[in-house]
């Protein structure tokens, strides 16, 4: 065996030592490159019509609650690209890219596309000129398949991208592919 030539000096127990050493590491580096997020692709660019995941469990990302100073609730999903906040008044998400077509706002002129509203009113996306509201991924991040209540509303995250409902069943599902008003 041929031994590189920083390794000479070394007995061959510390070689094979040192061997073993860069080899682990090399390993490391691989698998944290494919389970961290954005190293495996992206996780929410699949069609809406595919549910791959089904939440059954509150996150930690808050309690599920507003508390009494009207705080809101945010979070990130895991891909990055979808962030939301939450209050008893309603839901915000942004998304940061996507490939379906921008939908028309009745009386916007601006940009749509990447900031949806759920609230009393209903679903829609937001006219996006110089005031709209934008949520950013500031927020922890909510593992697929929990979800996060707060009031009347509850989006879950999954590797389709998030659901976000009303105590009714109105909301929407929003990844990178597709759109879709539910029920």
């Amino acid at each position: 065996m041929r031994v590189p030539e920083p390794l000479r000096g070394l007995s061959r127990g510390m070689q094979a030592f040192v061997l073993v050493d860069v080899l682990l590491v090399v390993l490391l580096v691989v698998v944290l490159a494919a389970t961290l997020p954005g190293g495996g692709g992206s996780a929410d660019t699949a069609a809406a019509t595919t549910t791959t995941s089904t939440p059954t469990a509150t996150s930690d990302a808050g309690d599920g609650e507003e508390d009494e100073s009207g705080e809101t609730v945010a979070f990130t999903l895991p891909s990055g690209n979808i962030a939301c906040e939450m209050g008893v008044e309603g839901v915000l998400c942004s998304i940061r890219s996507f490939t379906y077509a921008p939908p028309q706002v009745t009386g916007c002129e601006a940009e749509t596309g990447h900031v949806v509203r759920l609230d009393a009113e209903g679903f829609g996306f937001v006219c996006e000129d110089d005031d709209a509201p934008r949520v950013t991924a500031d927020g922890p991040e909510l593992t697929y398949g929990l979800r996060e209540s707060v009031g009347d509303y509850t989006c879950a995250s999954g590797t389709d991208g998030v659901t976000c409902t009303d105590a009714g069943g109105i909301g929407f599902r929003l990844a990178r592919a597709q759109w879709s008003a539910l029920p």
